[in-house]
């Protein structure tokens, strides 16, 4: 009985954890991991009070579903570092204005 309270709290910290992680954290990409350790604990906490059914549920559609489309639209729509700019000099200012006039 000591052995499933102890995981259970652990399982939940990891939950509260992760979820606030998914939160806070800048990188998306770092977010949908996040997101999968969080939504993997909740179905631990499901087989933790027998409900299997509702556990593989939540790995099937949840897991498998909207965290591969996550992952997927993450890399799809990543966007790259912008290039460095070079600064004109200012000789250069002054032709392109004569040039326009």
């Amino acid at each position: 009985m000591v052995l499933e309270q102890l995981a259970f709290g652990l399982f939940a910290v990891v939950t509260v954890a992760s979820s606030l992680g998914v939160v806070l954290v800048r990188d998306v990409w770092h977010a949908a991991l996040l997101l999968g350790v969080a939504l993997s604990s909740v179905a631990v906490h499901y087989v933790m009070l027998n409900a299997e059914f509702i556990a593989a549920m939540q790995v099937l559609v949840y897991i498998g579903g909207v965290l591969i489309l996550i992952t997927f639209g993450v890399m799809l729509t990543r966007r790259k570092e912008p290039q460095e700019t070079v600064e004109p000099e200012p000789d250069d200012v002054g032709e392109t204005e004569e040039v326009g006039a």
